[in-house]
């Protein structure tokens, strides 16, 4: 059977590039699914389309209006949402949990947005703050408004998340007003490409409102203007060349980046073997290793434990980890199945590497598992391989490689302080969370390790069996993290537009500042 050609929508129009760039593949069995290409599209011409048609057609809207096109897309998708698991199981090796976590997480983002633009009524720009007086006249007097940038929000994806990826972040760049052109990565891109072409098929977006671009991104970057707004997920390698291209640079465009992230999980000293905090603790850690097969950005990669728990930590992961089914995702007692590519998973065996030149391995490793009725010459499967460290202090490697797959490193540390010092080694990361039940400890620990996160969860008792989970990123809360994780900021609620307004200051008299107050809603 012919491999499908994934064609980009882009000016209005499904297009398909020259050649083939990528071929996407069942990472269970190897069978070639699709093929995905750019090579020869127009996408300046792209870009202008959709300044030209999708821009203005939004901007006419109100916040309100454009929220119930984003929960029409939601509806759509809602719709079909049986074909995009079936999709995500066979390019994405997702379990069906997993697909649930992508599939349902982009659409419940999308929900969440188009409630929350609703109820910024029939405003089309934002008001930040309140009225402050600027001279000893009291009718001079300033705020500060955001208004939609004039632009194209570029969404470029990363491989892991090929639906909440794309949705997250259009939920609120459409929103916000701001015509979208989404580029998945190329790898994965059939759910992605299924999802789009559901949502132009309803005709729900104004005509260039939402584009694809399904293969390399080639001079894309080159034919942005100082008005667009870039929006990176992916390696830290990648997002420097984002950043640093010279148009990008030369143009001030906006940028914002999710990149790298060791995530930390901590056990705190008075958390004991069998206690609820304990409990929680490894329960989170095996879910946040299998997952997905451990392949997200939010994952647990560093597990700081105290001294005198290394042993009972480290034996009751091993536990949990050997007894975890990994085989092919269609069977139902299966709980983790195969990276996405089997060039993932190349990569992910290199830095188990690097990190067992400093790190003893507990279990798994670098070699495939040996899975019946799976080919391993075929598949992208890996075990889940557990780390740990003997000499904490002097370790480099486990705060500075990212293996993107199912592995994890127990780090022992001495005292508080010790902790504290060896979790900011990340450089930076997305998501910590923290076990136990000490709440000055736990209080403690936040303030210490906040400058470092962009999001902490603290679990307690009190919540161990309700919260969301370490890894799970809300729409409510912000997304994003300092230093090598991007230092970028997405969702977060309403603070999740700004990246698509300009904020201004303007001066004026008490009257007419009253007038524009009226025109415009809160962001607060």
């Amino acid at each position: 059977m012919t491999a499908l050609a994934l064609e980009s929508y882009l000016a209005g129009r499904w297009v398909r590039g020259e050649g083939v760039e990528t071929v996407l593949v069942n990472p269970v069995t190897g069978a070639e699914l699709a093929t995905a290409s750019a090579k020869g599209i127009d996408l300046k011409g792209a870009l202008a389309f959709a300044r030209k048609h999708g821009q203005p057609a939004l901007r006419a809207m109100s916040y309100a209006e454009r929220a119930k096109l984003v929960g029409a897309v939601a509806d759509t998708l809602v719709a079909n949402r049986a074909r995009y698991e079936e999709i995500a199981i066979a390019n994405s090796g997702n379990t069906k949990a997993d697909a649930a976590i992508d599939i349902d997480g982009g659409i419940g983002t999308l929900k969440y947005f188009a409630r929350l633009g609703a109820g910024l009524g029939e405003a089309r720009m934002l008001v930040d703050d309140k009225p402050v007086r600027l001279a000893k006249a009291e009718n001079f007097q300033a705020i500060h408004l955001l208004v939609p940038r004039r632009g194209v929000a570029v969404h470029i994806n990363a491989f892991n998340f090929p639906s909440w990826g794309l949705w997250e972040k259009a939920a609120v760049a459409l929103i916000s007003g701001i015509p979208v052109l989404a580029k998945p990565a190329s790898a994965t891109a059939l759910l992605a490409h299924a999802m789009v072409r559901d949502v132009i098929a309803a005709k729900i977006l104004p005509e260039g409102a939402l584009s694809l671009l399904v293969g390399g991104a080639g001079d894309l970057l080159g034919a942005l203007t100082s008005e667009d707004v870039v929006a990176f997920t992916g390696s830290a390698d990648t997002a420097a060349r984002v950043r640093g291209d010279h148009n990008v640079v030369a143009s001030s465009v906006p940028v914002n980046i999710e990149a790298d992230s060791i995530n930390a999980a901590v056990l705190a000293p008075d958390a004991a073997a069998g206690s609820a905090s304990f409990e929680a603790f490894v329960r989170e850690v095996v879910r946040e290793m299998t997952v997905k097969a451990g392949q997200k950005c939010t994952a647990i990669r560093r597990i700081f434990v105290p001294q005198e728990r290394a042993d009972a930590v480290t034996e009751a992961l091993v536990a949990k980890l050997k007894s975890t089914k990994v085989g092919n995702p269609r069977q139902d007692d299966v709980r983790m199945g195969p990276l996405v590519t089997r060039a993932q998973r190349a990569a992910a065996f290199d830095g188990i590497r690097r990190l067992a030149a400093e790190a003893k391995l507990v279990c798994g490793g670098t070699e495939p598992p040996e899975i019946e009725g799976i080919d391993r010459s075929k598949a992208a499967f890996a075990a889940p391989t557990l780390l740990r460290l003997a000499d904490a202090a002097n370790a480099r490697a486990v705060h500075e490689v990212e293996v993107f797959g199912p592995a994890a490193t127990v780090v022992p540390y001495r005292d508080e302080q010790d902790g504290c010092t060896l979790v900011a080694r990340g450089g930076g990361s997305l998501v910590a969370s923290v076990y136990g039940e000490d709440k000055e400890f736990l209080t403690r620990i936040v303030s210490e390790i906040a400058p470092s996160h962009g999001r902490v969860l603290v679990v307690d008792p009190a919540i161990a069996s309700a919260h969301t989970g370490h890894g799970i990123v809300m729409p409510q809360c912000n997304h994003g993290g300092p230093g090598r994780a991007g230092n970028g900021e997405e969702l977060g609620g309403l603070q999740g537009l700004r990246l698509y307004h300009q904020r201004l200051a303007v001066q004026g008299s008490t009257d007419l500042l009253a007038s524009l107050q009226g025109k415009a809603a809160s962001l607060h």
